[in-house]
């Protein structure tokens, strides 16, 4: 096992999937943008984010030709190059496949992989155990960061069913956005310092001081700062200061067109400057080819865009001052 739970905390970045100028083209075969996708974790690390996942839904794992995903992962451990926890997206509908893909993570390097359960049809909660238990049995070597996406998996996992997540040693980590407080302070009662929590950046306060160990976002790809501001502030126990970021952050929705976390058409990360994200893949495209739809989509993510740069104005001065101090 690579990852333990101590070692994964702060924000992990979820990576996009970089995509070429013909990415757009139904026929296109090799859509990596692999300089591009170095580039922008590199950029990433340097700004002090604090580990990586690839290829989760905004990463379009589902729309991705496996001889893509394989280049993701092997650019992605390139580009790391251990400096921080990288975990590497396997979920498929298929569990054959997502042993295929492990074994492909090992044999390239890997050390963590993100793994949500097989979606294709609504999987029953024994199963949902059933399905970690196998694999973290096949693959003892790899780290596993459970990925919670009940609207794309069709699955909401249970507190009940951590009491048998929490024996499996290598189950190190978990996405997740869809817990109530409540249910929240449960699951902590049986994962702390089990399994590390990430829930979504727009909740760092309060599910901080509840027990997650830091949030996932797509929102650094624009500039990591506001989000990595949040963290500081609540890992400082400054509370009344995490909930004024966040509601800065709220105040202008990273994430272009009317779909949350895939590729609807544009969106501001291809505005804001910080990466070269890349052309939308089909079937996103097809909406910046529309009419009426494109400009309306396009203009949306330029004003999230510019919303997001006001501020890492505003809140970059004092991450990098504080990063300094700690150098």
């Amino acid at each position: 096992m690579s990852y333990l739970a101590a070692d994964l905390h702060g924000i992990c970045g979820m990576m996009p999937a970089f995509a070429t100028a013909d990415a757009g083209d139904m026929t296109a075969t090799d859509t990596i943008d692999v300089g591009h996708l170095q580039a922008g974790l590199d950029r990433a690390i340097k700004d002090g984010v604090h580990m990586f996942a690839t290829t989760g839904t905004f990463g379009q794992v589902w729309n991705l030709l496996e001889d893509e995903w394989r280049t993701i992962v092997r650019a992605s451990i390139e580009a790391v190059d251990d400096r921080v926890p990288l975990m590497l997206g396997v979920t498929a509908a298929n569990p054959r496949l997502v042993v295929q893909k492990m074994n492909f993570v090992r044999e390239a390097g890997g050390q963590g992989v993100l793994l949500g359960v097989p979606y294709y049809y609504k999987l029953p909660i024994r199963d949902v155990v059933t399905f970690y238990q196998r694999i973290s049995a096949l693959f003892p070597d790899l780290s596993i960061m459970i990925y919670h996406n009940p609207p794309n998996h069709r699955v909401h996992i249970p507190v009940s069913a951590f009491k048998e997540l929490v024996k499996l040693p290598n189950i190190v980590a978990m996405k997740d956005s869809h817990r109530n407080p409540t249910e929240f302070q449960r699951l902590h009662d049986i994962i702390d310092g089990k399994i590390a929590h990430f829930c979504n950046q727009t909740q760092l306060y309060p599910y901080y001081m509840m027990g997650a160990v830091g949030c996932w976002s797509h929102a650094i790809w624009s500039g990591p700062w506001p989000v990595l501001a949040a963290y500081n502030a609540v890992a400082e126990g400054e509370h009344l200061k995490a909930a004024a970021i966040l509601a800065d952050m709220s105040a202008g929705r990273t994430g272009g067109g009317d779909g949350d976390g895939g590729r609807a058409g544009h969106e501001s990360y291809e505005y804001a400057g910080y990466i070269e994200m890349g052309s939308p893949r089909p079937p996103f495209s097809w909406i910046c080819e529309d009419p009426e739809e494109g400009p309306k989509n396009e203009a949306k993510a330029r004003k999230q865009a510019e919303h997001w740069l006001t501020l890492c104005e505003k809140y970059r001065p004092e991450v990098e001052a504080k990063r300094a101090v700690a150098v």
